[in-house]
């Protein structure tokens, strides 16, 4: 999948965290319920893994789906330029802080990111924004790896 050396390649300069400064915000375009599909076909994906480490992740910290989906889409459409959902009912997303406690390998991010490209390709989403999405998914998940290939915690 996108290596860290090639995510700077594909962005061509472009910072990834200003989706929610576009124009038109992808929020506008697409709304709260293609959020809310896009992070139910991701967590299924996620929830009936083949890789027993990714599954565990999730099923261990957060065992109803649905409260993860939640998470996930409330933080998106706040992300991508809705209401501040996620922060209005957890406080500051505060990314790295609630994800230092597992274990985010390259294997892990490679799991996460092809999950989230198998769930923007099953969502009817407009073309326009799916590179927006995917290029925020692919810095955010290199951005919250915290164990680097030779075991090595980089962060928490």
């Amino acid at each position: 999948f996108v290596r860290r050396s090639e995510m700077e390649e594909r962005l061509q300069g472009r910072d990834p965290f200003r989706c929610d400064q576009e124009e038109t915000s992808v929020f506008a375009q697409v709304g709260k319920e293609k959020f809310v599909e896009l992070s139910t076909v991701f967590y299924t994906k996620v929830y009936n893994s083949d890789n027993e480490a990714m599954r565990n992740m999730f099923h261990t910290t957060t065992p109803n789906m649905q409260d993860a989906i939640q998470n996930q889409y409330e933080f998106f459409i706040q992300r991508f330029g809705g209401p501040p959902l996620y922060s209005q009912r957890k406080g500051h997303p505060a990314l790295r802080y609630r994800h230092k406690n597992f274990g985010i390998t390259t294997e892990m991010v490679t799991y996460w990111l092809k999950y989230m490209e198998e769930a923007l390709n099953e969502v009817d989403l407009p073309e326009t924004v799916k590179p927006m999405i995917m290029d925020f998914m692919i810095h955010t998940a290199y951005f919250l790896q915290n164990i680097d290939d030779e075991g090595n915690r980089i962060y928490g």
